[in-house]
């Protein structure tokens, strides 16, 4: 294999990688707003809050069990923070819910800087997924891979949860007409909370899984959680679809551009978000409200 063609399929399954998890994390902030109809900016907060419980489990237990527990801990933090706080201002419009949301992700990293302090801690990821991967003659580090086959993995989960079960069902007739599933019985109220605590979690599965691939510090949410607004803007705001497109063009588009334009690969991003609002204002598959 020659070099040229080695770096461009490392940067490819890199691109694909940092991509997929970007859409992790974007998940659950674009189901939120095209459900509730919530710009919820703790978004990235949570996650950064999930990769330092992990971190922390991971050391007392091991990687599955800070897996498991992490993305638990930080959706029964998310479902506290719509019953009690985003519910008492939601009808008052965007304005409050991005000011309470912005001051929830503050109080949030300084209790961080308190808990763990300000240095960069790195989670090792488990024994069987450390070392290279040989494909043909092509050597890759493992979790990488991981991270594209865990992120699809919990595609799929989602799109069995939501239209292959009576949860899924609900949730979609709730946010087509939650007055007639009120009327049927049904507290949408408690729906919204679970749900709403399902967009955490999955914010929750992305910090775990980033720590042994970035280092996990208190400006995290601002690296990673930026990218994840980039790319629910850039997919169209609600549109699950869109995130996941924008997320890989935006993860290849990093990767390539790192790699053969440095000097200018952090406005890469920012000059195709402008592009495409500017032809289409409602992100690539976004629909006009």
């Amino acid at each position: 294999m020659d070099p040229m063609t080695f770096i461009c399929i490392s940067q490819l399954v890199h691109g694909l990688a940092y991509g997929m998890l970007l859409f992790l994390i974007a998940a659950g902030l674009s189901m939120i707003f095209g459900m509730m109809d919530i710009l919820n900016l703790a978004h990235a907060y949570i996650f950064m809050l999930a990769a330092y419980i992990g971190y922390t489990l991971a050391g007392l237990t091991n990687f599955w069990i800070a897996l498991l527990l992490a993305p638990i801990a930080v959706a029964v933090i998310g479902m506290l923070i719509e019953r009690y706080m985003l519910r008492k201002i939601h009808r008052f419009g965007h304005i409050p819910e991005l000011v309470l949301t912005i001051g929830i992700g503050l109080i949030l990293v300084e209790f961080v800087k308190w808990g763990w302090g300000t240095q960069s801690l790195m989670l090792q990821a488990p024994e069987v997924l450390s070392g290279l991967i040989s494909i043909g003659p092509f050597r890759y580090p493992i979790y990488r891979v991981f991270i594209i086959g865990f992120t699809i993995a919990v595609m799929i989960f989602m799109l069995l949860l939501f239209y292959k079960t009576r949860f899924g069902t609900i949730v979609r007739a709730a946010t087509a007409d939650s007055d007639m599933v009120n009327a049927l019985g049904i507290n949408v109220l408690i729906i919204y909370t679970l749900f709403f605590g399902f967009g955490t979690w999955l914010a929750g599965l992305a910090g775990v899984v980033v720590a042994p691939f970035l280092s996990v510090f208190p400006g995290l949410a601002d690296q990673v959680g930026f990218g994840a607004f980039v790319v629910v803007v850039l997919g169209g705001l609600g549109s699950m679809s869109g995130a996941f497109l924008a997320a890989i063009l935006i993860g290849l588009l990093n990767s390539f551009g790192i790699q053969f334009f440095p000097t200018i690969a952090p406005l890469l991003t920012f000059g195709l978000m402008a592009i495409v609002l500017t032809i289409k204002p409602t992100g690539l598959l976004g629909e006009r409200q």
